[in-house]
């Protein structure tokens, strides 16, 4: 199966996945704990979850790009 991602959606997603969502659920989780949010586990553990998957999708699209 081919799958190929634009260098725009590929570099969103990136930046998406290692600098953004990481941040996002740490910032959720300490202030949960902090202020008491709810879903102190929950939402963090979403939000990893999302970057897992991302990490995937940006790794069979860069070992696509290289073989081509």
């Amino acid at each position: 199966m081919k799958f190929q991602l634009t260098n725009k959606v590929y570099d969103v997603l990136k930046f998406l996945a290692q600098l953004a969502l990481p941040a996002v659920a740490v910032l959720y989780a300490a202030l949960a704990k902090i202020w008491g949010f709810p879903y102190a586990e929950e939402i963090p553990g979403t939000i990893a979850a999302i970057v897992l998957f991302l990490g995937t999708i940006l790794q069979i699209s860069s070992a696509s790009y290289n073989k081509s």
